[in-house]
């Protein structure tokens, strides 16, 4: 994993890690050398009339408005309508449909697959752009087709500096420090809040692998609600011991303690907080619908695993695992390990497709087979 890698610029994850991520923008000409885009603008078009896939259509003249945002599926003939330049087709979860793609997440195995969110695919025709914005999240720009030209600037971005009454985080005013050309196979990475904007010089293709930062308000909702739902959670706030007091509009110190022990008992549970984290952080980013599949028993499952040959993750699946509890966590659901199957947890959760021969000695191991064919019937993970 400190071994250099092209994909940075021949440098170290770890250098990389200290130096750059979240700190400052890096541009690194030739990350993918002889990349070409395994999605092409016909596939992309293709994706967004699907009503299960997550598009957006960004019309900067051609709208009722400057810059209007058309949600997806989006109409087959809509696209013969479409001007010959300034609008943009963004594609979510690509990493979903074109299994390159999926491939493509791999090489970003330096960050903890936890915090990765999804390959976002977007195709422009000359000048079609999205606006000067900021992400609130890690993002690295893989051009794939074409030409496309960032500027960016590490220029604090005021909060008021934002176009109004429109679908878009579009800054009003926006000079740039830096500019390039990115070629396909040239990446740039952008830590979260550095403004940027990127424009289509030609028909082009960009890949935007971002990653996931849940804000504060969003954990601690989530907390509660995990909470809630726990048993117990009726329980209610009691005070046999109350004594008179001298106002009766006064919320006494005696209430007051009672209340932040019961908050700081629930806070300082790592194990409590432990396990929901596990579960919120592998939930589905849409719901998981699973195919129509016959189900196999245990021994129907080793025999077809065995014919096949391999076995892979459906990709809008999410594994994770703590390891000094063995607990593993799919889907926002915990599968608590016993510690002879504690090995299961970091082979399931680094690699994303496994060969017979790889787990052929692991399959004897009491539980591991019983556990994968349930993950198998829940559709989490399927054969070729």
């Amino acid at each position: 994993m400190n071994e250099p890698l092209t994909l940075l610029g021949n440098r170290c994850p770890e250098t990389f890690l200290v130096e750059y991520w979240q700190k400052q923008p890096l541009l690194i000409r030739d990350a993918l050398p002889g990349f070409t885009s395994p999605v092409s603008p016909e596939e992309l078009a293709g994706l967004c009339c699907e009503p299960e896939v997550e598009s957006r259509l960004v019309l900067e003249q051609a709208g009722p408005t400057p810059w209007t945002v058309e949600y997806g599926p989006v109409a087959e003939s809509r696209f013969a309508e479409l001007p010959e330049t300034h609008w943009t087709l963004l594609v979510q979860e690509c990493n979903r449909y074109v299994p390159e793609l999926a491939e493509l997440r791999e090489q970003f195995n330096f960050i903890p697959h936890w915090r990765v969110d999804d390959v976002m695919a977007s195709y422009a025709p000359a000048q079609g752009s999205v606006g000067p914005h900021t992400d609130q999240y890690d993002v690295f720009l893989v051009q794939a087709h074409g030409t496309r030209r960032w500027q960016i600037s590490t220029d604090p971005v005021p909060g008021d500096n934002f176009l109004p009454d429109i679908d878009l985080c579009i800054m009003r005013e926006f000079t740039a420090t830096k500019e390039w050309i990115l070629h396909p196979g040239d990446m740039l990475y952008l830590p979260p809040g550095v403004a940027h904007h990127g424009v289509a010089l030609e028909d082009c293709i960009t890949l935007s692998v971002g990653f996931r930062a849940p804000g504060h308000a969003e954990l601690l909702n989530s907390f509660a609600d995990h909470m809630a739902s726990r048993p117990g959670a009726a329980q209610r706030f009691a005070d046999p011991a109350l004594r008179l007091q001298q106002h009766p509009g006064e919320i006494s110190s005696d209430a007051l303690v009672q209340v932040r022990d019961i908050l700081q008992k629930t806070v300082n549970d790592d194990a409590t907080i432990d396990q929901w984290f596990g579960k919120f952080i592998t939930e589905a980013k849409n719901e998981h619908e699973p195919e129509d599949i016959e189900t196999l028993n245990e021994q129907q499952f080793l025999q077809t695993f065995a014919e096949t040959g391999r076995l892979y993750r459906d990709e809008q699946i999410r594994f994770a695992f703590i390891a000094n509890n063995n607990a593993l966590f799919i889907n926002g659901q915990h599968y608590p390990l016993s510690t002879e199957l504690a090995f299961v947890a970091p082979l399931l959760c680094d690699q994303r497709q496994w060969s017979y021969t790889q787990l052929q000695g692991e399959l004897t191991q009491p539980g591991f087979a019983k556990l994968l064919t349930t993950l198998y019937n829940q559709a989490y993970v399927y054969f070729t």
